[in-house]
């Protein structure tokens, strides 16, 4: 059984800030479809250069970059360090869809 959902109180914040934050996720979306792109163009010279989607010292690479960014912005580390890790197996699994395809040939 679900709870009601609660309500605002008549001169609450929060609809200006949700309206923020929708923003900021349309951005946030918008940056990892930029992401998507470039990792479409590494897939290109990977396939090219003849190397594998998944590169272990890059993989570390990026997620130490990321926890020292957001360090540096005040973000828990280990959240960026976890998003970022679900992130790179996603665009690596994208990556390998590319270098295995075998209409390529």
């Amino acid at each position: 059984m679900s709870r009601p959902e609660p309500e605002l109180p008549p001169n609450s914040a929060m609809p200006e800030l949700r309206a923020r934050i929708d923003a900021l996720d349309a951005r946030l979306v918008a940056l990892l479809a930029e992401r998507s792109a470039l990792i479409d163009e590494a897939a290109r010279i990977k396939l090219r250069e003849n190397l594998p989607a998944r590169i272990d010292s890059r993989v570390e690479e990026v997620a130490a970059n990321a926890r020292r960014l957001a360090l540096r912005q005040g973000l828990d580390p280990d959240l960026a360090e976890r998003l970022w890790r679900v992130m790179m197996e996603h665009f690596i699994a994208q990556e390998d869809r590319v270098l295995s395809d075998p209409r390529r040939d």
